[in-house]
């Protein structure tokens, strides 16, 4: 199955009173190539989430980011200590009466004292409570990545397909017009041959029998356009090809497709040939153009 390079995935966990979400992005790269970004308190991971990616995919600029977030249900990372709360209070009280102040006691008085919070450890302190949540989260992005690779690598070999069959048919057409052309050529230069004998001009037959040959072998173009087909054939069970890493084997059979079109035209010597291997061409080209994005 073909993979594009090209794609997204996310996933999101909650567990713990945190959050963890996960964005990796893939674009076209001739290697793999790979980005992490991560919060401080999982830097210690970052070869594994590397390490993670890389184990699914081949080929692709891929970028992480991972993220941590406490959960909005959480409490916050601090409590108020009753105790100390009443204490600063009557402490308040008591200099407010021996200092003979008629104003009353407030909450402003009393907040000035940050002794009444206290610090409540989340998990965010506690690193090795978080990796294996943000790993699950990074496993099931990949999956979600890989899975929109595969998807518009499918749209794309669905698109291969149809070229090659209009590049089979135009192959075919090039077969026909071959088959007069020689036929025509042969003509030409029997027409020729008489021309010269009618001169009394004195020739070898057998040397001119075997220069009609010669230039029919020369511009005979079947064993170029077996090839072609045979290039056909592997560019069609590459597709099918359920492994993925097709890009480099398609991009090979490309460039065998493109020197059997070049030869075949140099060949023919043939306008109407020339102008089938030019729409060949056109039609490889969109191939190759579209190859670049596949794994």
């Amino acid at each position: 199955m073909l993979e594009s390079m090209t794609g997204y995935g996310s996933a999101e966990r909650s567990e713990k009173g945190m959050k963890v979400l996960v964005e990796l992005r893939s674009v076209n790269n001739r290697f793999a190539e790979i980005g992490v970004k991560l919060p401080r308190q999982l830097l210690s991971w970052e070869l594994e989430v590397r390490e993670l990616i890389r184990a699914s995919f081949q080929r692709g600029k891929i970028s992480a980011f991972v993220q941590l977030q406490l959960d909005e249900a959480e409490q916050l990372p601090v409590t108020v200590n009753p105790s100390k709360v009443r204490a600063y209070k009557s402490l308040l009280e008591t200099v407010r009466r021996e200092a003979e102040v008629e104003a009353p006691v407030t909450l402003d008085h009393v907040l000035r004292f940050s002794e009444i919070f206290e610090s409540d450890h989340t998990i965010l302190e506690h690193p090795d409570e978080i990796w294996p949540i943000a790993q699950s989260a990074v496993v099931e992005a990949i999956g979600h990545l890989k899975e929109m690779r595969q998807k518009e690598g499918e749209e794309l070999a669905g698109d291969f397909r149809a070229r090659i069959d209009e590049i089979e048919r135009t192959l075919k057409e090039i077969k026909e017009i071959a088959a007069g052309n020689l036929e025509a050529i042969r003509k030409r230069l029997a027409s020729k041959i008489s021309a010269i004998a009618g001169r009394d001009v004195e020739y070898s037959k057998d040397r001119l029998e075997m220069e009609i040959v010669m230039a029919a072998e020369r511009l005979d173009i079947t064993e170029e356009c077996i090839r072609f087909n045979s290039h056909n054939k592997f560019f069609i069970e590459e597709l099918n090809n359920s492994s993925s890493g097709s890009g480099r084997k398609l991009n090979f059979l490309l460039q065998e497709q493109l020197r059997e079109a070049n030869t075949i035209a140099s060949k023919s010597q043939n306008a109407d040939i020339s102008q089938k291997v030019v729409h060949i061409k056109e039609e490889l080209e969109k191939v190759r153009e579209q190859l670049q994005n596949i794994e």
